[in-house]
Parts: structure tokens; C-alpha cells; sequence
């Protein structure tokens, strides 16, 4: 098994490409050790020291880092865990462990709104920033302001308020004139 690996714009996370499917449909986050207990991957990846964070994509792993570790000393150990995860047959998810569609639900006066909000982000933004290693997906509107979770090599990213403001924000203004403003949600 080969696995390559490519650098994100965040420099604290790594995207991991195992050349296998990772999930089926949608994305998973895990924040820390203890969100990863529904993934048998990801449980594993948290046993290298100096992993911080894990998040899935349909074909990647994205392993962000603590300010202390140092990719050249933890980079094989994650390797040698993917690896040893794929050989194994383990499930990416165990049990009930399911990915995340991504979009908070949204009904009410602003319902035509947000369906379009939606569809430009699955369009045009996610596959973009999946690229990337990460993902980004609606959270809320409300007068005129489009909330919005960033997850994977997004959540921390030097540039992501760069990309909200200058990318996203205009992208979705552009298209959609009751939107004024987008701000970042944490999880």
C-alpha cells in the first residue's frame, strides 16, 4: 500500500491519501481523542503523540498537529497507523458511527435563501476545499449574516478568514444579495 501525502495551506495539517476510499458519502471530524471513539482509524491515528486533530473525506485523512510536534518525527508514525488500519480490514467506522452530511437544517421565512446558500457551497465552495483537506458547511443564517463550521485543515488555517471574507463572502453575495456577511461558527 502506497500512501501519498500533500501539504494544506494550514501548516499544522497534513492530508494523508491512502489510494482507497476513506467513506462512502459526507465528511467526519474529530476535534480530539475522545470525539474519535465511532472511528477505529481515527482511534488509531490519536495514538502517535503530537496528533491533535483527525478529520475524514471520501478519499483522504487530513492529521492536524500540535505546536509542539514536528512533522519530520510524526509524519511515519501516522503513515505506519494508516497503513496497519487498511491491513487490518477494520471498519473507518464502527458501529453505529456514521459521516456527517455536512449542512445544518434550516426551515422557515428563509428557506429559498439558505437552499441556495447550500447548493453554491456544495457546488462550488466544498469541492474547493476538499483540495485542501478540509470542509466547510452551513451552520445558520439570520439577517443577512451566513454562519458557517470549518472543519479539517480549514478549522485553524492561517488564511481561512481570507478565504471567508475574500471567497466565500463574495462568492455567496455575488449570487445571492440578501446575503451581507459570513463569519466563521466554532463546532
Amino acid at each position: 500500500m502506497f500512501i501519498q501525502t500533500e501539504s494544506t495551506p494550514n501548516p499544522a495539517t497534513l492530508k494523508f491519501l491512502p489510494g482507497q476510499t476513506v467513506l462512502d458519502l459526507g465528511t467526519a471530524d474529530f476535534p480530539s481523542a475522545d470525539a474519535a471513539s465511532a472511528s477505529p482509524l481515527a482511534s488509531r491515528i490519536f495514538t502517535v503523540p503530537g496528533v491533535q486533530a483527525v478529520f475524514f473525506g471520501t478519499d483522504f485523512v487530513t492529521v492536524t498537529k500540535a505546536d509542539t510536534a514536528n512533522w519530520d518525527h510524526i509524519k511515519p508514525a501516522i503513515l505506519g497507523a494508516v497503513m496497519e488500519h487498511y491491513q487490518s480490514g477494520a471498519p473507518v467506522m464502527a458501529g453505529e458511527g456514521k459521516a456527517a452530511g455536512g449542512h445544518a437544517e434550516h426551515s422557515g421565512e428563509d428557506a429559498d435563501i439558505v437552499k441556495q446558500i447550500k447548493e453554491l457551497l456544495d457546488t462550488r465552495v466544498r469541492p474547493a476545499v476538499a483540495q485542501d483537506g478540509g470542509d466547510i458547511t452551513f451552520h445558520g443564517f439570520d439577517r443577512g449574516v451566513v454562519y458557517l463550521h470549518m472543519q479539517g485543515a480549514c478549522a485553524g488555517c492561517p488564511s481561512s478568514t481570507l478565504t471567508l471574507k475574500m471567497g466565500i463572502e463574495n462568492l455567496l453575495r455575488h449570487y445571492i444579495p440578501e446575503v451581507t456577511e459570513v463569519r466563521p461558527v466554532a463546532a
